[in-house]
């Protein structure tokens, strides 16, 4: 690291609960929170509560004019993450938002634009790979050669809606932009880092609101097959994870390659062990479990590195791109699909 000072953050949007792992996942890197701007009164409260040092400022301008400032982080409303991202790049700011970092396929193209003009970083927080352990022990084993050489990658993304803790936005096509940009880009990211893949397309789409008709906004399944330079992919997402499950949702992914195959058991293992972040993996050898929950995982100080060095070891800002973009491909050419409609019957 070229500066051994700590990189000064502040935040802007607290309108999803990630910010709060965003928040800590910088500090545990040894990054300085300075201050925080939120419009909404309870969740600048909260957000106070948890970090009682941060100062609260009356605008954004405030830190965005502040040259102390290197980072921008956000958990904004999602249709608005896009611009305030732009605004931090103009303003010479380095930007880590939540999942989905756009909403909408004009934003990204020109978010690149601005990207590309102040070379700022534009980062997505992809947490099921980036603060998971799971997902760090198999990429060592995929380098190690455990599996040979991967082909193809199957991401399950279920949720648990908990409806009446949703925020008005949070039914809004417009404002989260559908299922598959927002949930899905967490597997969109996978598929591109797990089988190396560089160039990728949709095959095909479909998207549906089987189960919460009285809000006509919601897409509450979603599903996906891309093809890659290197692999392929089957993505599904959900709103659909039972009460009776202990945890948000049970996400997996499972990695194919040549020689083998690992499964991600990243929340839950619903076979009895206790617990999150399990690993199976299978190949010539036989099967071994590993308990991932201590996994070390580097995202944090890679990241506040690459703001020192400008460099690109956390994520690469193409790969950060790509990943968006096929989630906001996939939800831009999805099939509407009703209940009781089989996918190649439709009308």
């Amino acid at each position: 690291m070229k500066n051994s000072a700590p990189v000064r953050f502040s935040v802007i949007g607290l309108n999803h609960g990630h910010v709060y792992s965003l928040t800590h996942t910088l500090l545990k890197a040894g990054g300085v929170l300075v201050d925080f701007y939120a419009p909404e009164k309870d969740l600048a409260l909260k957000y106070s509560e948890h970090f009682p040092k941060a100062r609260q400022v009356e605008n954004e301008n405030i830190i965005l004019e502040d040259a102390s400032i290197l980072l921008v982080v956000s958990a904004g409303i999602p249709s608005e993450r896009a611009s305030l991202g732009i605004r931090a790049m103009q303003h010479g700011k380095d930007y880590l938002v939540d999942k989905p970092g756009f909403t909408s396929l004009k934003q990204l193209e020109e978010c690149r634009r601005v990207q590309a003009k102040t070379r700022r970083i534009y980062s997505v927080f992809f947490s099921e790979r980036l603060e998971n352990g799971t997902s760090a022990k198999a990429g060592a084993l995929i380098k190690a050669g455990a599996i040979g050489r991967v082909v193809s990658t199957t991401g399950l993304g279920p949720h648990r809606i908990s409806v009446s803790g949703r925020p008005s936005w949070f039914f809004k096509k417009e404002k989260y932009g559908g299922i598959l940009a927002d949930l899905a880009s967490h597997q969109m990211d996978q598929f591109l880092f797990y089988t190396g893949s560089t160039k990728a397309e949709i095959v095909s789409s479909a998207v549906a609101n089987y189960k919460f008709p009285e809000y006509p906004g919601l897409e509450d399944f979603g599903e996906c097959m891309v093809r890659g330079n290197r692999g392929t992919g089957y993505i599904r997402v959900d709103w659909y994870t039972p009460n009776g499950l202990p945890t948000w949702g049970d996400g997996r992914l499972t990695i194919l390659g040549t020689e083998g195959y690992i499964e991600c058991r990243k929340y839950i293992d619903i076979a009895g062990r206790k617990g999150a972040s399990h690993l199976l993996l299978v190949n010539k050898k036989g099967v071994k479990y590993y308990d991932c929950s201590k996994e070390k995982l580097t995202f944090g100080r890679s990241f506040l590195k690459d703001i020192f060095d400008r460099t690109e070891t956390a994520m690469p800002q193409a790969h950060c791109f790509l990943a968006s973009e096929l989630a906001l491909k996939a939800e831009a050419k999805a099939i509407r699909l009703k209940a009781g409609q089989a996918f190649l019957n439709r009308k």
